[in-house]
């Protein structure tokens, strides 16, 4: 049986939520206590103050994206199939988790309204960040280095990827306009999924003369 959620799951559940839906400035305390049923007092007993549960929230939703990831990172696979596996496990895991996409994209803009005095939770996301960033960009310059992937930069490759990704699950009522569906539905997810793993194919692999039997396949599938 599911055990149930801590007092501190529990806040740490509803506060992503609402800061998902409106950012850091526009929820309160007051709010957050009342959306948890617990009251203010619970909320101070695990965290110091609205920026420190902020960062915490954003740091835990960093660390899912991490464990999802990682074991692409530390597999043998050669680089392009490893790249595919990554787009896949981001897709799943933005999926997985319709908050999370939302909440990182508000992130980027909000660390300005506690920079004075950042809590030291902030640093623990930041960290996440630059270490999905680096090796994400070590992948790409290994699969350069080894062939199959066609001389591009690997910062600006890793922008495109990071934007393909967690713009898309952010993007709300206007992703599902353009696309004339939910965003978290199966069918879309799947589909998203697979258009990523096109473009790269397609995009990033490193000119060549395909066999027939193999033409159209990038490098790394031939």
């Amino acid at each position: 049986m599911p055990q149930p959620l801590s007092s501190r799951d529990k806040i740490l559940d509803v506060a992503e939520a609402l800061f998902a839906r409106r950012g850091y400035t526009g929820v309160g305390l007051r709010e957050l206590a009342d959306a948890t049923g617990l009251g203010k007092s619970s909320l101070f007993h695990h965290f110091r103050g609205k920026a420190e549960l902020y960062c915490v929230v954003v740091a835990r939703a960093l660390e899912r994206i991490e464990a999802g990831v990682a074991p692409v990172f530390e597999s043998d696979a050669p680089p392009g199939e490893r790249l595919e596996r990554l787009v896949g496990a981001l897709v799943d895991q933005l999926a997985e988790q319709p908050t999370t996409a939302r909440l990182l994209l508000r992130a980027l803009f909000e660390e300005e309204e506690f920079a004075a005095d950042p809590p030291a939770e902030a640093a623990r996301a930041e960290a996440i960040v630059a270490s999905l960033v680096t090796r994400m960009q070590a992948l790409l310059h290994e699969g350069v280095e080894a062939g199959v992937f066609r001389r591009a930069s690997s910062a600006h490759t890793a922008q495109t990827l990071i934007g393909a990704t967690v713009y898309h699950f952010a993007s709300a009522e206007v992703g599902e306009g353009i696309l004339g569906k939910p965003l978290f539905s199966a069918e879309a997810v799947a589909e998203r999924k697979a258009e990523l793993i096109a473009l790269l194919r397609h995009g990033l692999a490193a000119p060549a003369s395909p066999s027939p039997q193999h033409r159209g396949d990038p490098p790394w599938r031939s």
